[in-house]
């Protein structure tokens, strides 16, 4: 992604409301670029990084359908740090690489890259003009996630345990949008938002 190219990295911890947001801005013209989308073409059957992970975990950590089996790695993530740093060291510059190819297509009026990890992925924040933070209540969020999920709220606690805290992610912020609040007020916040974000791309 070049420094010169206008661009949104768009965060928010699990059950903020990212998707309901991104598929707003990509109503009104924005070009949505989802990395957990990438992730997971990366490591369906055929993916890219399917052979470096089974170079590295082994072939059990592949289910039979030949894609990575998604609760495996989880565990073995939660346990083991080292696993963790393996599996970002085979699939961030895939990733960055996909979301490079992607927004230089030039489609749409401006990128928006969809980071549910981008406080903790560490250099986000050099490689896009604004953050946009998706924020609600944390109490909020463990309801979203119980209902759409099916996951007990320690499940959900565990995640978020993991995940960057609320005040973390708030303070890398150079946009909010509130999803406590209805439908219509944040599809109020996101054109808000859509203005002025066209206005500061066509000024790049």
């Amino acid at each position: 992604m070049q420094s010169t190219l206008f661009s949104i990295g768009l965060t928010g911890g699990i059950g903020s409301g990212k998707t309901t947001v991104s598929d707003m801005f990509a109503k009104l013209g924005a070009h949505i670029i989802d990395t957990d989308l990438i992730a997971h073409q990366l490591t369906a059957p055929n993916g890219k990084a399917i052979e470096p992970i089974i170079a590295a975990f082994g072939e059990d950590i592949v289910d039979s359908s030949g894609a990575m089996d998604r609760q495996k790695m989880r565990r073995l993530v939660f346990k083991e740090p080292t696993a963790k740093r393996q599996l970002e060291a085979i699939l961030h510059p895939m990733i960055r690489s996909e979301c490079e190819q992607l927004a230089a297509s030039g489609a749409g009026s401006y990128p928006i890259f969809v980071v549910p990890l981008l406080v903790e992925s560490g250099n986000w924040h050099e490689r896009v003009t604004r953050i946009l933070v998706i924020d609600c209540d944390e109490q909020t969020q463990i309801k979203r996630v119980m209902m759409r999920n099916g996951f007990p709220r320690e499940q959900v606690e565990d995640i978020m345990q993991v995940q960057a805290s609320r005040d973390e992610r708030l303070g890398v912020a150079d946009d909010v949008i509130n999803s406590d609040e209805n439908l219509d007020q944040i599809w109020q916040q996101v054109n808000d938002l859509h203005q002025k974000y066209l206005k500061l791309a066509q000024a790049c």
